[in-house]
């Protein structure tokens, strides 16, 4: 038990570190718009982050934490973008909502319960029995995946 409470000390921990690091990556290039690699720009890549964290990640740990067994269906993050994606929007905002939701996040997560990790939820194509902590940590995957996309270009 006490190696499960420390993993998820750590986990929280990171997700926070990783998040800075990812914002810090952003800041550091000179011209957002520009193609450093693959098929996104930063400032594209920075407002899918920040809108998979918030509508996605963020959205499934506080329905798991607030409702019995919720559904999650699949969020296609192309359609999203094209659908809502803002070319104008300043990048500055973009990483301080990031930023912001992150914080919000940490501090909810490092004053649960014990018993609310391990609450239950659902997705419509991988299944059921999905936890809390799975989703805190496909939070954390996803924006080190950017981090490291990043760091490469």
């Amino acid at each position: 038990m006490k190696e499960l409470l420390e993993y998820r000390v750590k986990l929280v921990e990171r997700l926070e570190t990783a998040t800075e690091e990812f914002i810090a990556a952003c800041r550091e290039i000179q011209d957002p718009h520009e193609l450093p690699a693959g098929t996104w720009t930063v400032h594209q890549i920075a407002a899918h982050t920040r809108d998979v964290d918030k509508l996605v990640y963020g959205m499934r740990i506080q329905r798991t934490l607030h409702e019995e067994n919720p559904e999650f269906s699949s969020f296609d993050a192309d359609e999203w973008m094209a659908a809502h994606y803002d070319k104008n929007e300043p990048v500055a905002k973009i990483l301080d909502e990031l930023s912001k939701n992150c914080t919000e996040l940490c501090k909810t997560l490092r004053e649960l319960p014990r018993p609310a990790w391990s609450r239950p939820s659902r997705h419509e194509t991988i299944g059921g029995d999905l936890t809390l902590q799975l989703w805190v940590e496909r939070s954390l995957a996803h924006i080190e995946e950017h981090l490291l996309a990043l760091k490469k270009a």
